[in-house]
């Protein structure tokens, strides 16, 4: 039977390697093709939030439109009627007010 030592020296340096920033390629041609990749996946991801955020926006506009329906609708000003006071009240007693 063999006892095998774990070394970190070899350890370190793989993993140095394996999770290091990528050099950029030395062929001109090949540079300007993966920076084009990256600029269209970059213009992608941007266009997939734009539609994920819509998406979200329109979900919010459904559910605010949702709650709201069976309540009394606006007038054609865009105002509820003026001479309507919404409120809650209590009715005191005209002996305990003070003078």
């Amino acid at each position: 039977m063999f006892a095998h030592a774990f070394r970190f020296d070899q350890f370190n340096a793989r993993m140095r390697t394996a999770f290091s920033a990528p050099r950029k390629p030395r062929h001109r041609v090949l540079r300007v093709v993966l920076g084009l990749v990256g600029l269209a996946l970059l213009a992608v991801l941007v266009m997939f939030g734009v539609f994920v955020g819509a998406a979200m926006i329109g979900a919010g506009l459904l559910f605010k439109l949702w709650k709201q329906r069976g309540k009394p609708a606006l007038n054609e000003r865009g105002a509820r009627d003026a001479r309507v006071l919404d409120g809650e009240f209590r009715v005191v007693d005209p002996v305990s007010l003070p003078r």
